[in-house]
């Protein structure tokens, strides 16, 4: 059980870390603006400048060092990690319904919404 836990916890970790907005300001001072063109259009996108930029910014590289942290952390400091681990587990579990609840309701509205015209 504490296995699924560290998994999930390392998940909702490194969404954390790699996508959620209110950890913008950790990833900001890593990224540079530059403009790109595709197809004929110019866009701007934040790209990363360094290798620590890449990291926070990289899903598989942040997951891999969210992984390594809870799970030594766990073994190491079991005292410390296990409360952390729990209430990121309980969150990434609840990520993962929300995702297939909030795909599931917006697949039930789009059919909805087609089938009445």
């Amino acid at each position: 059980m504490m296995f699924i836990m560290i998994i999930l916890a390392s998940y909702r970790f490194t969404h954390l870390i790699v996508f959620d907005k209110i950890t913008e300001f950790i990833r900001k001072p890593f990224l540079k603006t530059t403009t790109v063109t595709e197809d004929g259009h110019t866009k701007t996108k934040k790209v990363p400048d360094s290798k620590l930029g890449y990291l926070l910014n990289c899903y598989w590289c942040a997951g891999f060092w969210s992984a390594i942290i809870f799970g030594f952390g766990y073994w190491l400091y079991p005292s410390i990690f296990v409360p952390a681990i729990f209430i990121f587990a309980i969150a990434g579990g609840q990520t993962i319904i929300e995702t297939f609840v909030g795909v599931g309701t917006k697949a039930i509205h789009a059919l909805s919404r087609d089938t009445k015209h």
